[in-house]
């Protein structure tokens, strides 16, 4: 910053000392250019008479009276005129030299002047930015809570203090989500992982009979199956949040069609009605992450859910709406459950209940597209899950 201060000093005490010297040069210019016939106009008439010999024994020669009106109206005698001039002339000269000299000494100490007050200036508008250098060095995990909180007149400065704490909210938050997303990760992980060990060093202690091999061998397929699931969720998670790879045209109402048609199958077994209203709407994106999309939220409107509820999906230029039935979700909790791993009810470990990272995917597959989602709470039970996203023409 001192570097930054140096270069505002050198500039604002340029212009300042720049503009004296216009002033001064200004000032001497203006005065010399009618201070002889001031003088002259004053002297001339307390010239004695006399004067007239003493100017001719000298030698001077006696100059023709001046054709000016003041001239025209004084009764001057040649050799009066010549002392009036000379006396005029000597009076100018000194006149200006105490000028040019009072004027140079009032320049420099106005210059002195002008570069102190230009570094105490440009100190005082570079503190904001000292102080934000200062907070950013300190920066770290443990005190992204601190903010500027800068006092300061509205201008550009309190415009950019405002717009670094606005962004240590948003890192404050980022770094929130991604240690729990850790955390929960782990969790998730190391839940599979603790059946499977549990399952091959105390399920045949007491019994290797050839059923309880067999109902082992299903509970490690099961929970090897639900880890596949997880870690297959995490992937694609961090696909979407790495943006799209390649974009085509791909028409949203059908893939809705095409999802809806393979989990069928899923609807009946669990006495669910699938009802579909689709208008042809085209989106520019990736396919695949698409298709994930749609999947996900059909397949959560099943997973939650109750027998003979029902799951409507609406593809539409808003983009698509799933509502379903269900248990009834505290709107409170409807913006978590776009968090990885979040859950409107507290986990089972049931078969098929899913890692909780349907919704996450979702919402992140959605911004990837230029899109959101959002959610709300149904009044009678169940979730209505809403996303935009741009449409071709």
């Amino acid at each position: 910053m001192s570097s930054e201060r140096a270069r505002l000093t050198a500039l604002y005490g340029g212009l300042l000392v720049l503009a004296g010297a216009l002033l001064v040069g200004l000032v001497y210019l203006l005065v010399s250019e009618g201070l002889y016939a001031s003088v002259l106009t004053a002297v001339a008439p307390a010239v004695p008479s006399g004067a007239t010999d003493v100017a001719i024994r000298s030698g001077m020669a006696a100059p023709a009276l001046p054709s000016s009106d003041w001239a025209q109206t004084t009764i001057m005698q040649p050799g009066q005129y010549a002392v009036a001039r000379k006396v005029s002339t000597a009076a100018g000269d000194a006149a200006l030299s105490q000028l040019l000299t009072v004027s140079g000494v009032s320049l420099a100490v106005y210059s002195a002047l002008s570069v102190a007050l230009a570094w105490w200036m440009a100190g005082r508008v570079l503190r904001p930015v000292g102080v934000i250098t200062a907070r950013a060095r300190r920066l770290s995990g443990s005190n992204l809570h601190e903010r500027l909180a800068l006092k300061a007149p509205p201008g550009e400065l309190k415009e950019l203090a405002d717009t670094f704490d606005g962004m240590l909210d948003r890192i404050e938050e980022l770094v929130a989500a991604r240690q729990r997303f850790a955390a929960n990760a782990a969790h998730e992980l190391r839940t599979p992982l603790a059946v499977q060990r549990a399952a091959a060093e105390i399920g045949l202690a007491d019994d290797p009979s050839p059923e309880k091999v067999a109902w082992i061998r299903d509970k490690l397929i099961d929970t090897a199956t639900d880890s596949e699931q997880l870690i297959e969720g995490l992937l694609l998670l961090a696909v979407s949040d790495e943006g799209l790879r390649r974009r085509e045209r791909v028409g949203l109402d059908a893939t809705a069609a095409t999802v809806t048609e393979v989990l069928e199958p899923e609807a009946k077994n669990r006495s669910i009605a699938v009802e579909t209203e689709a208008r042809p709407v085209s989106v520019e994106g990736d396919p695949v992450l698409l298709d994930h999309l749609v999947r996900n939220l059909v397949a959560n409107a099943l997973r939650h859910n109750h027998p003979g509820g029902t799951v409507r999906v609406r593809v539409g230029p808003g983009g698509l709406e799933v509502a379903n039935t269900g248990p009834v979700v505290d709107p409170a909790t409807v913006p978590l459950l776009f968090e990885p791993f979040r859950r409107a009810q507290a986990r089972r470990h049931a078969p098929g209940e899913g890692a909780g990272l349907g919704l996450s995917i979702v919402a992140s597959i959605a911004r990837a597209h230029g899109g959101g989602a959002s959610a709300t709470a149904n009044p009678g039970g169940g979730l209505t899950v809403r996303v935009v996203l741009p449409t071709c023409p």
